[in-house]
């Protein structure tokens, strides 16, 4: 079957050959071809370490960028199975290979990929940390837990442990750094990853649109008790008053 034709190519996959190996994959397959198609369903999924659940404006761009990242990737796949299915349906005729190459393999991905790194880089510039007003907080890593330093109801800096408490609808800038190893600061609904060097200070801009508990974690494996490196950002309607934070104060940074 497979030397059908003696000097002429033959059909990678002859009819016969392919009508009955789809009769085959869809009678052994078929429930994982279900499975697959409820995969769009499950980006509807939403908690308190989603990155798709955004609650700051740094947290859409990150969105937005994956969902353009997911559409280019499919263009891209789709245009791979395009071939796919070119090459096994051609039966042995010969196509210009200057217009596949050229056109589709470099044009097309080249240009998928052009468009998505520009668009990230714009994306990242908008995340930066400026020269303004904003109120800044301290986030200090140690292991295993998170020491931050914000204003206390008295308007006086406190630092409290594993909690931090900023008003919403406000930007503010989190000055990150590490006491001993290399640590990760991570709030997903509010924003992006950002590293807690030991010796170095990274600035890293956020805001919370809404009032509300946001979870957040080390994102850098950094030991045995890197489990507990977990954390809550309490953000509190900046009208009324600052939450009392007595539970979560260090005892000696107490007023």
């Amino acid at each position: 079957m497979l030397l059908d034709g003696v000097g002429k190519a033959a059909a990678l996959f002859p009819a016969a050959f392919l009508a009955h190996g789809r009769f085959l994959w869809l009678k052994g397959h078929g429930h994982k071809a279900l499975a697959l198609s409820a995969v769009p369903l499950l980006a509807g999924c939403d908690g308190a370490l989603s990155t798709l659940a955004p609650s700051g404006p740094a947290a859409r761009d990150i969105a937005m960028l994956w969902w353009a990242m997911l559409i280019g990737s499919g263009l891209i796949t789709a245009l791979v199975l395009g071939l796919l299915t070119a090459a096994v349906r051609n039966n042995g005729a010969r196509r210009s290979e200057r217009g596949w190459i050229w056109g589709w393999g470099l044009g097309f991905t080249g240009a998928v990929l052009v468009v998505l790194l520009g668009f990230s880089l714009w994306i990242g510039e908008r995340m930066l940390a400026r020269g303004d007003d904003a109120l800044r907080v301290g986030a200090h890593a140690a292991q295993w837990e998170w020491r931050f330093t914000q204003p206390g109801p008295d308007g006086l800096p406190v630092q409290t442990v594993d909690t931090l408490y900023i008003p919403a609808g406000e930007s503010f800038d989190v000055e990150i750094t590490a006491q001993d190893v290399i640590h990760s600061f991570w709030v997903p609904q509010l924003g992006g990853k950002m590293d807690a060097i030991p010796g170095h200070q990274n600035l890293h801009r956020l805001r919370a649109d809404t009032p509300g508990i946001y979870e957040g974690l080390c994102a850098e494996f950094c030991g045995i008790g890197h489990s507990f490196m977990r954390f809550t950002v309490v953000a509190y309607d900046p009208t009324g008053p600052i939450p009392d934070m007595s539970a979560d104060l260090i005892p000696e940074t107490r007023p």
